[in-house]
Protein backbone atom coordinates (compact mmCIF):
# COMPACT_ATOMS: atom_id res chain seq x y z
CA UNK A 1 0.00 0.00 0.00
CA UNK A 2 1.21 3.65 -0.19
CA UNK A 3 -0.13 6.94 0.81
CA UNK A 4 -2.76 8.39 -2.13
CA UNK A 5 -3.29 11.68 -0.36
CA UNK A 6 -3.34 13.18 2.52
CA UNK A 7 -6.03 16.19 3.06
CA UNK A 8 -9.16 17.60 5.30
CA UNK A 9 -12.53 16.28 5.81
CA UNK A 10 -14.53 19.18 5.30
CA UNK A 11 -17.24 17.73 7.50
CA UNK A 12 -15.37 16.81 10.59
CA UNK A 13 -12.24 19.10 9.97
CA UNK A 14 -9.58 16.88 10.44
CA UNK A 15 -7.35 15.67 8.67
CA UNK A 16 -7.88 12.35 6.48
CA UNK A 17 -5.24 10.27 5.13
CA UNK A 18 -5.95 7.77 2.23
CA UNK A 19 -3.99 4.71 1.91
CA UNK A 20 -4.50 2.47 -1.04
CA UNK A 21 -3.53 -0.77 -2.54
CA UNK A 22 -0.79 -0.28 -5.45
CA UNK A 23 -1.63 -3.53 -7.26
CA UNK A 24 -4.36 -5.58 -7.69
CA UNK A 25 -7.97 -4.27 -7.11
CA UNK A 26 -6.36 -0.90 -6.00
CA UNK A 27 -9.06 -0.68 -2.74
CA UNK A 28 -8.33 2.34 -0.65
CA UNK A 29 -8.55 3.00 3.05
CA UNK A 30 -9.78 6.67 4.14
CA UNK A 31 -8.31 7.14 7.70
CA UNK A 32 -9.04 9.90 9.92
CA UNK A 33 -6.40 11.25 11.57
CA UNK A 34 -5.09 13.79 14.16
CA UNK A 35 -3.34 16.97 13.38
CA UNK A 36 0.61 16.11 14.40
CA UNK A 37 0.40 12.81 12.80
CA UNK A 38 -0.58 14.52 9.32
CA UNK A 39 2.10 16.36 10.28
CA UNK A 40 4.70 13.93 11.01
CA UNK A 41 3.47 12.10 7.85
CA UNK A 42 4.05 14.80 5.41
CA UNK A 43 7.34 15.06 6.72
CA UNK A 44 8.24 11.62 6.12
CA UNK A 45 6.73 12.14 2.54
CA UNK A 46 8.65 15.10 1.95
CA UNK A 47 11.85 13.59 3.38
CA UNK A 48 12.23 16.55 5.35
CA UNK A 49 14.57 15.20 8.90
CA UNK A 50 14.47 18.36 11.24
CA UNK A 51 17.40 19.00 13.40
CA UNK A 52 15.82 17.55 16.19
CA UNK A 53 13.92 14.37 15.99
CA UNK A 54 10.10 14.30 15.97
CA UNK A 55 8.12 11.57 17.52
CA UNK A 56 8.18 9.06 15.01
CA UNK A 57 11.78 9.53 14.02
CA UNK A 58 12.92 9.21 17.63
CA UNK A 59 10.92 5.41 17.77
CA UNK A 60 12.79 4.79 14.65
CA UNK A 61 16.22 5.53 15.76
CA UNK A 62 15.53 3.68 19.25
CA UNK A 63 14.31 0.50 17.29
CA UNK A 64 17.60 0.43 15.39
CA UNK A 65 19.30 1.61 18.81
CA UNK A 66 17.91 -1.69 20.32
CA UNK A 67 19.39 -3.71 17.23
CA UNK A 68 16.16 -5.19 16.01
CA UNK A 69 14.14 -3.81 13.03
CA UNK A 70 10.38 -2.99 11.59
CA UNK A 71 9.95 -5.14 8.91
CA UNK A 72 6.51 -3.64 7.84
CA UNK A 73 3.22 -1.93 9.45
CA UNK A 74 -0.28 -3.85 8.50
CA UNK A 75 -3.55 -2.15 9.22
CA UNK A 76 -5.45 -4.76 10.64
CA UNK A 77 -9.26 -4.56 11.62
CA UNK A 78 -11.91 -2.07 11.80
CA UNK A 79 -13.40 -1.89 15.47
CA UNK A 80 -16.20 0.10 17.08
CA UNK A 81 -15.42 2.42 13.85
CA UNK A 82 -12.29 2.62 14.77
CA UNK A 83 -8.93 1.55 12.73
CA UNK A 84 -6.14 -1.02 14.52
CA UNK A 85 -2.64 -1.57 13.21
CA UNK A 86 0.48 -3.51 13.90
CA UNK A 87 3.80 -2.74 13.93
CA UNK A 88 5.36 -6.09 12.81
CA UNK A 89 9.17 -6.85 13.87
CA UNK A 90 11.30 -9.16 11.98
CA UNK A 91 10.52 -12.67 14.33
CA UNK A 92 6.87 -11.42 13.45
CA UNK A 93 6.76 -9.65 16.85
CA UNK A 94 4.08 -7.12 16.84
CA UNK A 95 3.15 -4.28 18.48
CA UNK A 96 -0.26 -2.37 18.84
CA UNK A 97 -0.83 1.25 16.93
CA UNK A 98 -2.60 3.99 15.48
CA UNK A 99 -2.46 3.43 11.61
CA UNK A 100 -1.29 6.86 11.67
CA UNK A 101 1.27 6.08 13.85
CA UNK A 102 2.25 2.99 12.33
CA UNK A 103 2.34 4.76 8.86
CA UNK A 104 4.60 7.84 9.77
CA UNK A 105 6.71 5.06 11.24
CA UNK A 106 7.00 3.18 8.16
CA UNK A 107 7.46 6.47 5.64
CA UNK A 108 9.94 7.09 8.42
CA UNK A 109 11.83 3.81 8.27
CA UNK A 110 10.82 2.87 4.37
CA UNK A 111 9.35 0.11 5.45
CA UNK A 112 6.22 -1.29 3.81
CA UNK A 113 2.71 -0.50 4.48
CA UNK A 114 0.05 -3.26 4.01
CA UNK A 115 -3.84 -4.06 5.21
CA UNK A 116 -5.03 -7.12 5.44
CA UNK A 117 -7.19 -8.68 2.72
CA UNK A 118 -10.52 -8.95 5.20
CA UNK A 119 -10.00 -5.13 6.00
CA UNK A 120 -10.10 -4.24 2.78
CA UNK A 121 -12.82 -6.81 1.47
CA UNK A 122 -14.96 -5.02 4.46
CA UNK A 123 -14.27 -1.66 4.19
CA UNK A 124 -11.67 -0.65 0.69
CA UNK A 125 -12.81 1.23 -1.55
CA UNK A 126 -12.06 2.08 -5.16
CA UNK A 127 -13.78 5.61 -5.26
CA UNK A 128 -10.55 7.53 -4.52
CA UNK A 129 -8.28 5.53 -6.57
CA UNK A 130 -7.31 6.61 -10.40
CA UNK A 131 -5.72 4.19 -13.06
CA UNK A 132 -1.89 5.13 -13.40
CA UNK A 133 -2.40 4.53 -17.01
CA UNK A 134 -5.54 7.14 -17.31
CA UNK A 135 -3.83 9.51 -14.54
CA UNK A 136 -0.43 9.84 -15.39
CA UNK A 137 0.50 11.35 -18.79
CA UNK A 138 2.90 9.54 -20.94
CA UNK A 139 5.63 11.82 -23.23
CA UNK A 140 3.68 11.99 -25.97
CA UNK A 141 0.70 13.42 -23.94
CA UNK A 142 3.58 15.94 -22.55
CA UNK A 143 5.41 17.03 -25.46
CA UNK A 144 2.06 17.87 -27.08
CA UNK A 145 0.94 20.20 -23.83
CA UNK A 146 4.13 21.81 -24.35
CA UNK A 147 3.64 22.71 -28.00
CA UNK A 148 0.39 23.89 -27.19
CA UNK A 149 1.52 26.26 -24.49
CA UNK A 150 4.75 27.43 -27.06
CA UNK A 151 1.42 28.48 -29.36
CA UNK A 152 -0.39 30.67 -27.04
CA UNK A 153 0.01 33.82 -27.40
CA UNK A 154 -0.51 36.47 -24.25
CA UNK A 155 -2.78 38.92 -26.48
CA UNK A 156 -5.39 35.64 -26.62
CA UNK A 157 -6.32 36.43 -22.88
CA UNK A 158 -6.57 40.45 -22.70
CA UNK A 159 -10.17 41.66 -22.42
CA UNK A 160 -12.03 43.23 -25.98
Amino acid sequence: MHVLAIGLDTQRGTPLLLVAEQTGRRRALPLSIGIAEAFAIQLALRGIRPPRPPTHQLIAEVITALGTQLDHVEITALRDNIFHADLVFTADLRISARPSDAIALALQTSRPIRATDELLDLVGTTAFTLDPAVADPDEAEITQFRQELDRIDPDDFTPG
